[in-house]
């Protein structure tokens, strides 16, 4: 990535996109595309307001290393959900963590300790953050790591609840005969084993379309499976071999990043890493995206005279 950031998401090897656009988690495709064209248009050269020639150069860099690639995958509610389906389980994985992990910013402690709706402390502690976020461009990146600490706690917590929810002893129903109980335990292995065949067969499939450039039908099938077993190190691996085939850069590196985190020894998910570093040497850069800002971009705003 050109531009170091070290906590929040970014401290796990996660691009937080919404912290670089200032928006909540929860924010739908209006209001993102609402505040993608606010930034957009403060940054870009022929709007931007700086007198420097490197205020300007770096005004571009950030719109084109950060903030258009963030709205590329958010903009797309294809992979919006996908990429919020990543942050889910990645928040569920830190959810432990909350008691040992070290946090830098006030407004994700004052998220952790809140005891009342943490919806709406989460979007009051977020507002002040963006409404000065791209005021003064040595103050971006800054800001844009506070903002992902507040994510990541909101994450943790929001997740952390459910895995608890999840967790919650359930009523003891009341002894049944033996027979009945060795039944219903065998019911639930056979239930089980098909389950592992059902993916197993649908991740075949998958790898099958991929190797004959049916990336689309492969997409499809593998982002079902996530919905089956959303930590299934191969399905990620899988899903973005068929993105990077796409040349879909981002949505290729976080599923990726997430098949490393699950498991770096799987074979796929090497095959991926390894296909990855060809495309992006540096695998935590972001892939530029400023191909056709020179003309598509004034058909919102106009161009300067």
């Amino acid at each position: 990535m050109s531009f170091p950031i070290e906590q929040g998401l970014f401290k796990y090897d996660m691009t937080d996109h919404y912290a670089i656009l200032g928006i909540p988690i929860n924010a739908d495709s209006r209001y993102i595309r609402q505040r993608y064209l606010k930034i957009a248009y403060i940054l870009h050269p022929d709007t931007f307001k700086g007198k420097t020639e490197k205020e300007k150069q770096l005004a571009t860099k950030i719109l084109s290393k950060l903030v258009n690639p963030a709205y590329e995958v958010l903009s797309k509610d294809r992979y919006r959900d996908e990429y919020k389906l990543v942050l889910s389980q990645m928040g569920r994985n830190l959810a432990d963590e909350l008691r040992s992990i070290t946090i830098a910013t006030d407004e994700a402690q004052k998220l952790l300790q809140t005891s009342q709706d943490r919806e709406l402390t989460y979007h009051q502690l977020l507002t002040p953050l963006v409404s000065k976020q791209y005021d003064n461009l040595d103050n971006v990146l800054t800001t844009i790591a506070q903002i992902s600490e507040l994510n990541l706690i909101y994450l943790m917590l929001s997740q952390g609840e459910q895995v608890k929810e999840k967790a919650r002893p359930k009523p003891t129903p009341e002894p049944k005969a033996a027979t009945r109980t060795t039944s219903s335990s065998t019911q639930q292995a056979i239930k089980k084993e098909d389950h592992k065949s059902a993916v197993k067969t649908a991740l075949e499939r998958a790898q099958e379309d991929i190797e004959r450039n049916n990336l689309s039908q492969a997409i499809i099938e593998l982002r079902e499976t996530l919905k089956e077993d959303p930590n299934n190190s191969t399905c990620h691996g899988l899903l973005g071999l068929a993105y990077l085939k796409q040349e879909q850069l981002t949505m290729a590196k976080i599923h990726i990043n997430k098949a490393r985190k699950v498991n770096p020894q799987d074979p796929i998910v090497i095959k991926a890493k390894l296909a990855l570093d060809k495309v992006l040497p540096d695998s935590d850069s972001q892939k530029p995206s400023d191909k056709k800002q020179g003309s598509g971009f004034f058909g919102l705003f106009g161009r300067k005279k």
